[in-house]
């Protein structure tokens, strides 16, 4: 009897000093995907609000198998048909409605705020991709996206310690 008091106790010891190793604090962590919309129909230059052409619409798909297995909680995009269809065949492989926000009037502190601890893709255009990247560094690290490039995928972690970029090419 004596020796399992023992083992009890020394068990019980053992269990205090893990808790103490535990940070009481975990911060929640949050991920944004953010992307320029896929290759657009180009065929009439006065059309302010193209779909995809072909090229794009492949594009599109790639995206949603690129991005298969990352748990997305949310799906951000503009309101124009060529980032709507850029969005959905990811929406619609995680079963998410696309939400959409106002490039214009990005109040990003409560976006970071509705997103906390969330891992979020967000379409947007050539010059609106950059600066929303901006906005969640906070800092001025990328230029706006060439004409012709379709392909970037910017990556922001942002942490109760830190907040950090990558920029991926995705062909």
């Amino acid at each position: 009897m004596r020796k399992q008091i023992i083992i009890l106790l020394i068990a019980a010891i053992g269990l205090v000093s893990c808790k103490d190793q535990v940070p009481s604090n975990t911060a929640s962590t949050s991920t944004y995907y953010l992307i320029r919309h896929a290759e657009k129909d180009r065929s009439d230059a006065s059309n302010k609000n193209p779909d995809l052409n072909e090229k794009g619409l492949k594009r599109a798909q790639h995206w949603a198998d690129y991005f298969k297995s990352i748990p997305f909680d949310a799906v951000y995009t503009t309101a124009y048909k060529r980032t709507e269809q850029t969005a959905q065949p990811t929406a619609e492989a995680k079963q998410l409605a696309v939400q959409y926000y106002n490039p214009s009037d990005l109040e990003i502190d409560k976006f970071i705020s509705k997103t906390q601890g969330k891992t979020v893709l967000i379409v947007g255009h050539s010059n609106t991709t950059p600066k929303f990247v901006n906005a969640l560094l906070g800092e001025e690290k990328y230029e706006a996206i060439a004409d012709d490039n379709n392909a970037n995928l910017y990556i922001v972690t942002r942490s109760e310690d830190q907040t950090k970029s990558e920029l991926l090419v995705v062909d």
